[in-house]
């Protein structure tokens, strides 16, 4: 993990208590989640898992059940103009005026924030190639993400949330996103919230996972610690008894073994090393195997 060092360090830009909010075939239940400033957090879940429906109670566009969200330690209620000044926010669907040009959308939009810096928009549109005169209808997915995130920036955003930002995107703008973030976090005072369950773009940047599985908060940890404590372990199925299936959080079996994975790397290298490989897992490993489970047996 990035060790920055910053007067900041500690606070936290998002806080949300026991958050919960219920739909008709799903709910967000009890979520507790810090996001630290100056760090990347990833949001990562399956789609379905909830991590729209969390962004948008953090950003009040949903209003939970039950729980609190603080935004730079304020209640979000009641203080949501404010806030929202200080956050940036990119979503994976559009929700410019397709009708309109660049510049034309950002006459409509810059009048909300009073830090709206108008050569760093321009600079942001030069450095994407955007042309203020292009309607926004006549761009591609990529340049329509390139569009949000100059708009997202050029209001001097401390807290930038971003929302399934790689999702249909080809691999090389998102590499060239990813290199975007980066360089956005020299700047001790940023922090992202990075939504997605393409996991392979957190690998590179995330200081920090949290993990959304059916509602529920999995694990929040660095990056470093989720690798140092889940494992792939790959065997005979004949080491699948009672004991050692209790290790494991999630088993594929075949005609051929197993693969499992477990949150006690040190505990199934002490009692299956000799016998089964036993691999780091990847966020993917993570996320495929929490959901497959450990079916009953026997």
């Amino acid at each position: 993990m990035n060790e920055r060092v910053d007067g900041r360090r500690g606070e936290f830009a998002i806080e949300i208590r026991s958050l919960t909010k219920r739909f008709s075939r799903f709910a967000l239940e009890d979520v507790t989640l810090n996001v630290k400033q100056g760090y990347i957090t990833g949001l990562v879940g399956a789609n379905g898992a909830g991590k729209s429906t969390l962004i948008k109670a953090m950003l009040g566009m949903s209003v939970p059940l039950a729980g609190e969200v603080r935004l730079f330690g304020e209640p979000l209620a009641g203080k949501e103009d404010a806030l929202k000044e200080r956050i940036g926010y990119v979503a994976d669907d559009s929700h410019f005026y397709e009708h309109l040009s660049i510049g034309a959308m950002k006459s409509v939009y810059a009048p909300f924030y009073r830090k709206w810096d108008e050569r760093l928009f321009r600079r942001y549109l030069e450095r994407f190639e955007l042309s203020p005169k292009a309607t926004i209808r006549s761009l591609s997915k990529g340049m329509k993400m390139k569009l949000a995130l100059a708009f997202a920036l050029s209001h001097q955003a401390e807290l930038l949330i971003m929302d399934e930002p790689t999702a249909g995107l080809d691999p090389v703008f998102r590499r060239e996103l990813l290199d975007i973030l980066a360089e956005l976090m020299l700047d001790e005072r940023q922090t992202i919230l990075f939504s997605t369950h393409i996991t392979t773009d957190l690998d590179r940047i995330a200081d920090y996972i949290a993990f959304l599985h059916q509602g529920k908060l999995a694990f929040h940890e660095s990056k470093e610690e989720v690798f140092d404590r889940y494992a792939i372990v790959r065997g005979d199925l004949s080491l699948l008894d009672a004991d050692v299936r209790r290790l494991f959080v999630g088993i594929r079996e075949s005609s051929v073994g197993f693969e499992a994975l477990t949150s006690n790397r040190m505990e199934a290298e002490r009692l299956l090393a000799e016998y089964a490989r036993i691999e780091r897992a990847s966020l993917e490993d993570i996320m495929y195997l929490t959901a497959k489970g450990v079916p009953a047996h026997g």
